[in-house]
């Protein structure tokens, strides 16, 4: 189901080793997913970050794909920011690069994306929004923190029955520089180390 190329670099994020002090991070959304799995109940994941940019739709993306990836089941995954702007470029790059299958469906300011990680997995839908725009959730989902600021500017998420920070480094400080794809990469493929450890630990 899932592209050759990803499962290829998936395969090798078992290579990738996850600090203990990062388990313990990701520790609080692996206990609620799990929750949520063994009770047999929707679970609904809504990555937040400050312009829902880069790190809330690597999260996003990866998050659906590792679920996925190891038959957890009635997973859906969204994103969402404080303001709303566009989808960087350079994160469909990097996950086209990656083996993702990404159409642009609408070249407005603010592009719509069709991401797709499987042959029969239906697309994810990638856009800027804030994250209580109607395209996501109203209650009964997890509020992931992808960024401190959005961590620190959002004290409340409505609807939210649990907020877990989980925060990355912003790839945005490298933009225009020649690191900039080798750190997007970076980023991206630690993003997806860490939705791997949690996915692989549910019991189903």
């Amino acid at each position: 189901m899932i592209f050759e190329e990803i499962n290829s670099f998936i395969g090798d994020l078992k290579k990738v080793e996850v600090s203990n002090e990062r388990k313990a991070i990701l520790q609080p959304l692996a206990d609620y997913v799990q929750e949520k799995a063994t009770k047999n109940e929707d679970i609904r994941l809504n990555f937040i970050c400050t312009h829902n940019s880069r790190r809330s739709h690597l999260s996003q993306v990866w998050a659906q794909t590792m679920a996925a990836y190891f038959n957890v089941k009635n997973v859906a995954c969204y994103s969402g920011g404080t303001e709303a702007t566009a989808l960087f470029p350079m994160v469909a790059t990097t996950l086209s690069n990656t083996g993702f299958k990404i159409e642009k469906l609408a070249g407005t300011d603010n592009p719509v994306y069709s991401i797709k990680y499987g042959v029969n997995a239906a697309p994810i839908i990638g856009f800027s929004k804030k994250y209580d725009a109607e395209f996501n959730p109203a209650s009964e989902f997890a509020a992931i923190m992808t960024c401190s600021q959005a961590d620190g500017g959002c004290p409340f998420i409505a609807g939210a029955e649990k907020r877990v920070p989980i925060t990355f480094e912003d790839p945005k400080a490298f933009d225009g520089t020649p690191q900039q794809a080798e750190k997007y990469q970076e980023r991206s493929t630690q993003i997806a180390a860490e939705m791997f450890y949690i996915f692989s630990n549910i019991k189903k």
